[in-house]
């Protein structure tokens, strides 16, 4: 029989030691992945079945996993407790993840309401032309996807995309299929968004190099999976237009738009000050020089979010003709969907920290140690079995990053920078029922949820698939 248990001053073989009593029992390696394995069928249980909050969902499976492990009630001596594990992971992820996400959120609040977005829009479809609408929607999606959220960015381009199905008469799955997957793979894979940010915060990757190895692997994968793969599942899927997006409304508030090449350095802008910081760091500039001091603060990712919104209450605000007052009742209205975010984002930080606490993570490198399977693939594989379990890929690849630190600290030879996008990439695959996204796909484009499997869910897997391919021919390279 099996032995789950090991208990100090005792060996037990399936069964009971009668003459040693003690309060505390730690699982073996064995225990404690299996204990795993049920905390996370017991999160798609509550969020699936029952319909429970994800945040309150995986606070109970911090819970349960702490209980089943024989963690201390209360911190003891070293031994962290179970609510205090917790509450450690929650601040320690949501420091570094609340202004990125609350700012994130003001700037794609503003990108809508200055007309932005439509301007990029126009601009991409007059150069690419009307064969050409889904390369066009793609890009425009993982353009717009680098500074905004997947669900923000399907409000802000999917009236275009239905706009432009209308005037050309176009299948609306032929361009919104490449608007989500520019807008997933964006999201997935690009800081900074919370799910790489958080693994590269955990991996100590360097965020510059992560930056353009992302853009370098995301964009091809997005021109396959988006434009290649929605040319043969759209004529197999015959959709009208219709759903939520089909009677939302392109107007922004703005009396006037801001350029193209403004809206594009706007948006980018974040990304660009990162990129000086890496450039920096590569220099050979001594880092206690004022020049690559000033660089580095400018380029956090923090400070960079924050520079780029100040900078969009000009480009996008009072350049556009909206006042003072418009622009802080916009800023003001992003506060409600980010704090929904904010509350999964840390209860999954949290439920990461209980995770490694309890020995989860230790037992996990001691099988991935051992594997006969590259790091990278090991990470992939992990992140996809987590967002399979959780449904959220920002907190399946901040716990695969969690689980995937104790095999790093044996594999130093592993490429971080592409160990962060091989976990972003198993985040994105088969998005189903306990995908917030799935629903929002689902239900802005008017589908059923066998017509939203055939087609979102196999794009989010094309996705992974084809990223984590270009990763591991990458890894070959370097």
């Amino acid at each position: 029989m099996l032995d789950l248990f090991n208990i100090d001053g005792a060996i037990v073989f399936g069964g009971f030691h009668m003459d040693v009593i003690l309060p505390l029992a730690v699982l073996s390696s064995h225990g404690l992945l299996l204990l795993a394995a049920g905390a996370i069928v017991g999160l798609v249980i509550l969020i699936a079945r029952f319909k429970c909050n994800a945040f309150v969902a995986l606070m109970l499976a911090s819970l349960a996993v702490g209980l089943g492990s024989g963690m201390p009630l209360v911190t003891i001596g070293t031994g962290p407790g179970i609510m205090e594990s917790l509450e450690a992971g929650v601040a320690k992820t949501l420091g570094s993840m609340a202004l990125i996400i609350g700012l994130g959120s003001i700037l794609g609040k503003l990108l809508a309401e200055s007309g932005a977005a439509e301007v990029i829009a126009n601009t991409l479809v007059r150069w690419l032309g009307v064969r050409r609408l889904d390369y066009a929607i793609m890009l425009i999606a993982f353009m717009v996807g680098i500074s905004v959220f997947f669900g923000v960015g399907i409000v802000l381009l999917g009236p275009i995309a239905f706009m432009l199905a209308r005037r050309t008469n176009t299948p609306i799955l032929h361009l919104a299929l490449p608007l989500a997957a520019g807008l997933s793979t964006a999201h997935g894979l690009i800081p900074p968004h919370p799910g790489p940010m958080a693994a590269i915060a955990t991996v100590h990757a360097h965020i510059g190099k992560t930056i353009l190895w992302s853009i370098v692997i995301g964009l091809p994968t997005a021109l396959i999976t988006g434009p290649f793969l929605a040319r043969w599942l759209a004529p197999r899927v015959p959709l009208e237009i219709g759903g939520l997006g089909a009677t939302a409304t392109t107007q922004p508030t703005a009396p006037r738009a801001p350029g193209f090449a403004l809206s594009c350095f706007t948006l980018l802008l974040p990304v660009l000050l990162m990129l000086v910081a890496t450039a920096f760091d590569v220099s050979g500039l001594a880092r206690d020089q004022p020049l690559r001091q000033w660089a580095n603060l400018l380029g956090s990712p923090s400070a960079a979010m924050l520079i780029a919104v100040l900078f969009s209450f000009w480009a996008f605000g009072t350049h556009c003709g909206l006042t003072a007052p418009q622009i802080l009742k916009f800023s003001e209205d992003c506060v409600g969907p980010a704090a929904a975010i904010l509350l999964v984002v840390g209860a999954g930080g949290g439920f990461s920290m209980v995770l490694n606490a309890s020995g989860v993570g230790k037992a996990i490198a001691e099988v991935g140690a051992t594997a006969p399977v590259s790091p990278l693939l090991l990470g992939w594989i992990i992140a996809a079995l987590l967002r399979v379990a959780v449904g959220s890929a920002t907190v399946a690849v901040m716990m695969a990053a969690s689980l995937m630190l104790p095999i790093l600290e044996v594999r130093p030879d592993v490429n971080r920078e592409l160990l962060v996008l091989a976990m972003g990439a198993g985040s994105l695959v088969l998005s189903h029922v306990n995908d917030g996204g799935f629903w929002f796909v689902k239900e802005y484009f008017g589908m059923t949820v066998p017509q939203t499997i055939r087609t979102w869910t196999v794009v989010e897997t094309g996705i992974g698939i084809v990223a984590i391919l270009l990763i591991l021919a990458a890894n070959q390279l370097v």
